[in-house]
């Protein structure tokens, strides 16, 4: 089975800290580092585990952080096929509170492939299955060549208007900002998945049906909510690309998103086929 991700990737450092500061106060990090992070790169090395590689078609800028990048995700088994802008790669600031809970701050606009841009767009016709977190609208009808396509709302531009019928929509409940309604804002969804954090989330149907899922069990003490949600949607991907039915899939990325909250940073906690029993 075939893979991919289109979208965006930015530099972040990461600030473990006992609570996010408030204004004027100072606060002390108890560990701090920087990586490849954003959630198109998330969501890329989440199916690079579960299905042994994934494409990643992104957009990096033309700087020594962009090299790290695609290095990086290189080495964690990403095919990255990157833009180079001629403007720095997009950094972000995390705050990593004791609760686990993550608070981001980006810094500079996201650099997003482009359906022009000299990238394998003709590939993503033989993918099983793509994540799409950003892109102009010729990248999104580009990715949806392949057999199933999954969507974030964050996507945005590149959806609103773009008359583009997406198999499903992957959005967070608690987000105020993704709760738009997709055939009002001009393209469609066969399934809606709303996700609730441990109350597990909702599936809306096409015909009007409404099923809720379960939360997967925590395979650990939670660590840190950095990249929950693209490991979830990752998970999605997979398993509707593989054939299985909602239920399975919804289950998949519920084990992916369970077990990335108790790893440390974006990756650490990312559970392979093995791990989910795929192979």
């Amino acid at each position: 089975m075939r893979f991919a991700v289109v979208g965006h990737v930015e530099w972040v450092d990461f600030l473990e800290v006992g609570h996010v500061p408030i204004p004027g106060e100072i606060v002390n990090a108890a560990e701090a580092w920087a990586e490849a992070a954003g959630g198109g790169a998330v969501a890329a090395v989440q199916l690079a585990k579960l299905a042994s590689g994934a494409l990643f078609i992104t957009a990096l800028g033309d700087d020594d952080l962009g090299d790290r990048s695609g290095a990086q995700l290189r080495g964690q088994g990403v095919e990255v096929a990157a833009a180079r802008r001629g403007a720095p790669t997009r950094r972000a600031v995390t705050f990593l509170d004791a609760n686990g809970e993550r608070t981001i701050t980006t810094i500079g606009p996201r650099p997003v492939p482009r359906a022009e841009d000299d990238l394998p767009w003709a590939r993503l016709a033989e993918m099983d299955g793509v994540y799409f977190t950003g892109g102009n609208v010729g990248a999104l009808r580009a990715a949806r060549a392949a057999r199933v396509l999954v969507v974030t709302p964050r996507a945005g531009t590149a959806l609103e208007g773009s008359g583009v019928e997406v198999d499903a929509l992957v959005r967070s409940g608690s987000d105020a900002g993704e709760q738009g309604d997709p055939e009002r804002l001009g393209y469609s969804a066969r399934l809606v998945v709303t996700t609730e954090g441990p109350h597990g989330g909702t599936c809306a149907m096409r015909d009007g049906r409404t099923e809720s899922f379960k939360a997967a069990r925590l395979p650990g003490p939670i660590a840190d909510a950095y990249g929950a949600g693209d490991s979830f949607a990752a998970g999605l991907t997979y398993g509707l690309g593989a054939g299985m039915d909602v239920e399975g899939a919804l289950e998949v990325a519920s084990h992916c998103g369970a077990g990335n909250l108790t790893g440390r940073g974006p990756y650490a906690g990312q559970p392979d086929a093995r791990a989910l029993g795929l192979m």
